[in-house]
């Protein structure tokens, strides 16, 4: 039984990745996450008694640890989600981002290249390191075109800098160390255990409460939408069969506007809260001042990994909208516990001088 290294596993791509990988029964899974903001273990709460799966709280920043991890588990994979992952948040921080997503994955390459170069031929050739990324790095589309893995890198804001930072580390450590990394660059991920000041999960819980739903700018801003477990079945799918060194882009063909996703979410609430006093919820909906340097259009090409290893999505964007917003209105429980923590679903994303 193969046991899997996986970073930020209480985060919401993590969570949901690690709950589906479990489902296989084929791996032990150690989860190594350092319980920021949007880590909650609550996500995992039906395997945390699982003998094949071990939380452990830790920094990607701590290579001490994180050698000492490796060494005592026998890991045959990294799955590397650890990241600061919110766009506002970046223009707010930008020096956390560099820290965790730049310094944090040099940290955690280094250590697997210390842990890879001491392994035997056998478990060496079939060690592999995934590093999770975004389509944030290559910049904003035109109107027409997708984004191909040849797609040159044009990041706009902190975050999306410090993702393709960490793209080049990997590429680099696979280059000149022979590492066998595989890189995957996803599009807009949703789904349940999303953390709240993200935009749909937002847009529920202020919609339930009666509160303003803010849209940045005209809301015309285009993104693909990617439900969490197609996007998890890819990953595992590039983690068993994916080409060493290659670069698989991840996307849902669900290329929607953000108004447009605001108001179907609106009409799905309608339906599925009929009692609620807040109808019509788009009535809700308010446009605020747009974020600073936000992207206009990103949309992926997903042909490669169709390609190359069979994988489409399942889920259109409706029917991952309604199994969504169902999960968030049987799960308010979960939803209340992470509210309860620092963030109080304000806009983030301000300048301040």
């Amino acid at each position: 039984m193969k046991t899997i290294f996986v970073t930020g596993g209480a985060g919401f791509i993590g969570g949901n990745f690690i709950l589906n990988l479990m489902k296989t029964g084929r791996v032990k899974v150690i989860n190594y996450d350092k319980l920021t903001y949007a880590g909650n273990l609550d996500t995992l709460t039906s395997i945390e008694n699982n003998p094949h799966y071990t939380f452990e709280q830790g920094d990607i920043c701590d290579r001490d640890k994180l050698k000492e991890l490796f060494k005592h588990h026998e890991i045959d994979a990294v799955v590397h989600f650890a990241a600061e992952s919110h766009v506002d948040r970046s223009i707010e921080s930008p020096g956390d981002f560099i820290q965790t997503n730049v310094v944090g994955t040099y940290e955690l390459l280094e250590t697997t290249r210390w842990y890879w170069q001491g392994l035997n031929k056998t478990r060496k050739d079939n060690f592999r390191f995934l590093h999770i990324s975004t389509d944030e790095v290559y910049g904003s589309l035109g109107e027409t075109g997708l984004f191909t893995e040849e797609t040159p890198y044009a990041p706009n804001s902190p975050y999306a800098a410090s993702k393709a930072a960490s793209d080049h580390l990997v590429r680099a450590y696979h280059k000149t160390f022979g590492l066998p990394v595989l890189t995957t660059n996803c599009s807009n991920n949703y789904g349940p255990y999303q953390f709240p000041e993200k935009l749909l999960p937002l847009m529920i819980n202020k919609a339930l409460s009666g509160e303003p739903l803010p849209v940045y700018g005209d809301g015309k801003q285009i993104r693909d939408w990617l439900y969490v477990e197609d996007h998890c079945r890819a990953i595992l799918e590039v983690l068993e069969n994916g080409t060493v060194g290659e670069v698989y882009n991840i996307g849902g063909h669900n290329e929607k506007t953000n108004l447009d996703v605001v108001q179907t979410l609106c009409h799905i609430l309608d339906e599925m809260v009929p009692d609620s006093p807040h109808q019509p919820h788009k009535d809700l909906i308010r446009f605020v001042e747009d974020r600073p340097g936000h992207d206009r259009r990103y949309a992926i090409d997903a042909g490669k990994i169709k390609r190359a290893l069979g994988w489409v999505p399942q889920e259109s964007f409706e029917t991952g909208l309604r199994k969504t917003v169902r999960w968030y209105l049987d799960n308010k429980d979960w939803a209340n516990r992470v509210m309860s923590g620092a963030y109080r679903g304000e806009r983030l994303g301000l300048e301040k001088s």
